[in-house]
């Protein structure tokens, strides 16, 4: 089996016990990165089953269960049909199934860019730190702020990128707080995104440029490209 890689070069034959593990996945699709500092780019999702945190705001609550289990090399030949060399693991919490760090590895070494979306719930460090890891810092609005594993905090690199999903001004003052706190905007691109619906987005800007915060709004740009309610986009 040959791989896809934007070098130039193909992994042949590439048939090791890694690629052979498996992975329960809800969808894997092509579509515009709507968020980060790589929004706008295209992007192949591999959106893995299951997470352990129950987000009120969640978006994608039917990854919670069911999926499809799949082999590693079955994920990476799906992957490279659709001839793209970006790819973002995400979830659910792709992090909740072992196999994850296995299958960024060995998209890692068939060539990709890879990106990895977790809730930070769980150990940054058996992840390659070629990797863009995305930790989304867990506000108090969302329910599930004691999950957050401060620890990872200490494990991020300016390649990576730690994101805060705001639900109203208390959640913006807390994020605002532990950004000051950590250092955060020193450390690596800060992103603050309104839940969609709920937080207006001029209210946020407002805020975010009357602190002088160095952040990024973030809006979820494929939500304004597709009905917010449309799954494998």
């Amino acid at each position: 089996m040959a791989f896809y890689a934007p070098s130039g070069t193909q992994l042949a034959g590439y048939t090791s016990a890694v690629t052979s593990g498996q992975l329960t996945v809800t969808e894997i699709f092509h579509s515009i990165q709507g968020e980060g500092t790589q929004a706008g780019r295209p992007c192949v999702f591999v959106r893995l089953t299951g997470c352990p945190l129950r987000c009120v705001w969640c978006d994608t609550a039917y990854a919670f269960t069911g999926g499809t289990s799949m082999t590693i090399a079955a994920i990476l030949a799906e992957v490279a049909a659709f001839g793209c060399p970006l790819v973002e693991v995400t979830g659910g919490e792709p992090l909740a199934q072992p196999g994850a760090v296995a299958l960024m590895e060995t998209l890692l070494d068939s060539g990709y860019e890879v990106m990895l979306e977790t809730s930070g719930a769980y150990n940054l460090a058996p992840v390659n730190p070629r990797v863009k890891r995305i930790m989304d810092l867990k506000a108090p609005d969302s329910g599930e702020a004691d999950r957050n594993r401060w620890a990872n905090l200490d494990l991020l690199t300016p390649h990576d990128e730690v994101k805060f999903v705001l639900a109203g001004r208390a959640d913006y003052e807390w994020a605002r707080g532990v950004v000051a706190e950590h250092r955060l905007a020193a450390r690596c691109p800060v992103l603050f995104s309104p839940v969609h619906g709920q937080l207006n987005y001029q209210e946020l800007a407002s805020w975010i440029l009357a602190d002088r915060l160095q952040v990024r709004f973030q809006a979820q740009l494929h939500k304004h490209i597709w009905d917010p309610a449309t799954r494998g986009v």
